[in-house]
């Protein structure tokens, strides 16, 4: 848990006009995964919009404005929620969801009267170090199957991404992400109007789209059934929460498990999270995709991630709009995405490397190997309701590992 700050825009060190452009960038790199949720779940999109921008704010009020981290929809409660509106309805998956909610408050608590010394000895850098890694090789085939329909226009987009990040000078330096998506829209144009991708976009949805409309709520209701379906994947996302928050401190070179504190992004995650799904929303997580583009830019101003809380909150009202950035090519989304997740493992190399992890120990090569094989393997405990999977499993083995494997050997 290094504390060593790092080189980079922080608080006040840039004017409201170019937070606001860094705010659409982090708009566009949430835009897909936040509405992919309620698209495969049959939950309302502007409803998933407005309460990941309402929770977001919530989050950072409740951290005391420190942590740049936005919250989106949550993958890991698609099929719960797919299995409970099948058998009782979406409401009693909203329900489940809003006990998952309560669970982080409860965590938060318990982090908070522990003590935050007792936390960090279940996190050293080698454990953390291969967390990160994993966040980030887990989302590598998200990132190849989004691009793998058009790798031309993928490469276009990953190429300007490049191009900028490293060639780019003054402001548009840090604005790597928005410049590939706009080049990418542009080409895409080009290929569906000259016949060479004709079907690489469509504009339907903006056709039907309506300019305002408020939200259709759906409120939770509970079920004891349901909620022991849906509930206990709290496990899961609460342990890949910790993983986040890391990686978004060892990107910035903070400590916010220190400050704010652990308890306090866990509290306000549960919050954001019991909300939404109280009104019709999914589960809200702190979003990697975002955290990648920390890493490529290093503007770690908090406000951006607040302005693109306040875009999506926009977004959820004007459906028009909303229709616009989801007509976007998905291989344009998956060339900037190479770049984004590939920057999250990167960091988690780096935090080894910079807290000199002794790889000479044969109980450090043991609890790497297994963090990564675990996480990025597919390897799957099965516990009736709950499954533990991925990071989720690779990050408690490897906890367990090193709490019981002698660091004197």
């Amino acid at each position: 848990m290094s504390t060593k700050k790092l080189d980079g825009i922080r608080s006040g060190d840039l004017p409201l006009s170019k937070l606001i452009i860094l705010g659409i960038q982090h708009t566009f790199t949430m835009f897909g995964a936040t509405v992919l949720v309620p698209i495969l779940t049959g939950l309302n999109i502007s409803v998933a919009l407005l309460t990941a921008g309402i929770g977001t704010l919530l989050f950072h009020l409740i951290t005391k404005f420190k942590v740049p981290v936005f919250l989106g929809s949550s993958f890991a409660y698609i099929a719960p929620i797919i299995a409970v509106k099948e058998q009782f309805g979406m409401e009693y998956a909203l329900g489940g969801i809003f006990i998952a909610g309560l669970s982080y408050i409860l965590l938060s608590a318990i982090v908070y009267f522990v003590g935050l010394e007792k936390v960090r000895a279940v996190f050293p850098p080698i454990v953390t170090g291969p967390i990160i890694m994993v966040i980030g090789l887990n989302l590598a085939p998200v990132a190849i199957n989004m691009a793998k329909d058009n790798w031309l226009l993928a490469g276009i987009c990953l190429f300007t991404v490049v191009l900028v990040s490293v060639f780019g000078k003054g402001f548009f330096r840090v604005l790597p992400v928005l410049t590939g998506l706009v080049v990418g829209y542009v080409v895409a144009l080009i290929f569906k109007f000259t016949g060479i991708a004709p079907d690489i976009m469509s504009f339907d949805a903006i056709k039907e789209a309506g300019w305002f409309g408020f939200p259709q709520f759906t409120f939770a209701k509970f079920n004891l059934e349901a909620i022991m379906i849906v509930a206990p994947v709290a496990i899961v996302t609460m342990v890949e929460h910790i993983g986040d928050v890391l990686a978004v401190g060892a990107t910035t070179g903070e400590s916010y498990v220190e400050d704010p504190g652990l308890h306090r992004t866990l509290l306000g995650d549960g919050i954001a999270t019991a909300l939404a799904s109280f009104v019709g929303g999914p589960a809200n997580t702190t979003y990697s995709e975002n955290t990648g583009v920390l890493a490529l830019t290093r503007v770690f101003d908090p406000w951006v991630m607040r302005i693109a809380a306040l875009f999506a909150i926009f977004l959820s009202l004007i459906p028009k709009l909303g229709a616009v950035i989801s007509s976007i090519p998905v291989p344009v989304v998956g060339g900037i995405s190479i770049v984004l997740f590939g920057m999250i493992a990167s960091i988690g190399i780096r935090t080894v490397v910079e807290n000199n992890v002794d790889f000479n120990l044969s109980r450090n090569l043991i609890i790497g190997a297994i963090i990564l094989v675990l996480g990025i393997g597919g390897a799957v405990f099965d516990l009736g309701p709950l499954k533990l999977a991925g990071m989720a499993l690779g990050a408690i083995i490897g906890i367990i590992l090193n709490l019981v494997l002698p660091k004197d050997k």
